[in-house]
């Protein structure tokens, strides 16, 4: 019987870390006080925080007109991107693939490149007389955003719309429905 509870009580500890790192200990979100979302700047450009406060969290999620985007802090750099990959929510880890700082997303396995939001995979070209898996690109699949520094504030572009991506997709039906109008 006491092997029973260890062993529901390993389970359930296993549970919670799990859920620990799906939630992403860093993640942190911004609230407004009249928009619901970051503030605007004149400049059209939208704060989204603080550097050295980024820098220590090492992302950050704000909204962007109506858009989650999630700000990363990566070796020294800023990246936004959409926080909904082409398919489901970022509770992700960053992963160097092929010299690349690559999102990966924790249900389908999708890679996608922080810089430009590249969905990567390893295929054969079965023409080859031994083919050897390499890393290719699928193409644009997630939508990034401009990010600025100025006096120490981290700001965000607003998407330019007239080009869509794949992650437009998803981030639009967050948008109007939850999480519940996503499914796997």
């Amino acid at each position: 019987m006491l092997d029973l509870i260890i062993l529901s009580l390993h389970y359930f500890i296993c549970f919670l870390i799990s859920v620990a790192i799906w939630r992403g200990p860093k993640d942190v979100d911004l609230h407004s006080s009249s928009t619901g979302g970051a503030e605007t700047e004149p400049e059209g450009l939208v704060f989204i925080g603080k550097e050295g406060d980024i820098k220590k969290a090492q992302r950050i999620t704000a909204k962007v007109d109506g858009r989650e985007i999630v700000v990363f802090y990566h070796e020294g750099k800023f990246h936004a991107l959409d926080s909904r990959c082409y398919r489901k929510i970022f509770a992700c880890v960053i992963s160097d693939i092929d010299g690349q700082a690559c999102i990966v997303c924790p249900w389908h396995k999708f890679k996608i490149t922080l810089e430009t939001g590249e969905g990567l995979y390893e295929g054969i070209n079965p023409l080859e007389p031994s083919p050897t898996p390499k890393w290719q690109s699928k193409g644009v699949k997630q939508r990034i955003h401009k990010v600025t520094i100025d006096n120490g504030n981290v700001y965000v572009s607003p998407p330019d719309l007239s080009v869509s991506f794949d992650s437009d997709y998803y981030a639009e039906k967050y948008k109007s429905g939850g999480e519940s109008a996503i499914g796997k």
